[in-house]
């Protein structure tokens, strides 16, 4: 994953069957299925569970855009708080652990040559995903780009 790779199928295919097994028949799924075989997998699943898949969203946001929000980010070592050099930039005040600052750092996947290999990555496994749900009928495509509360209405209004 640090490398910008994505989880074994396996590996991640037994942790959605742990949690579906445990959840009622509402829930989202958030960056699951990522391959095809996942999405498979998932058909198997909900078909066991008598609960079907009502809607997948795909939000479009250009690759530059990515980069630029994934490269962003920073973490504090300490107290874990999460900062965007862009939409929530670090404010120099103490930090919540007791510390004079937030100990900042970025993690491997968010560095600017990850990023690049995660977004190939998804080009060549995730994208045929977005193909699969086209296929069945359910994928709703959402622009991604905006405001936050501009995006969760478009999501909101695609939702059946």
């Amino acid at each position: 994953m640090d490398s910008g790779g994505l989880v074994p199928d396996e590996v991640v295919i037994g942790m959605i069957r742990s949690a579906l097994a445990t959840q009622s028949n509402a829930f989202l799924l958030d960056g699951f299925p990522r391959t095809v075989a996942q999405a498979e997998a998932l058909d198997v699943m909900l078909g066991d569970l008598d609960a079907p898949l009502d809607a997948v969203i795909s939000l479009i946001v250009p690759n530059d855009e990515l980069t630029r929000r994934l490269g962003g980010r920073w973490i504090c070592r300490a107290c874990g708080r999460s900062f965007h050099e862009v939409f929530n930039p670090y404010d120099d005040s103490s930090c919540p652990s007791g510390a004079e600052r937030c100990d900042l750092f970025q993690r491997d996947d968010d560095r600017p040559e990850t990023v690049a290999a995660r977004l190939a990555t998804y080009a060549e496994q995730t994208a045929p995903v977005v193909d699969y749900y086209r296929a069945k009928g359910i994928l709703r495509e959402v622009d991604g780009i905006g405001e936050l509360s501009d995006v969760y209405d478009r999501i909101s209004a695609v939702l059946p």
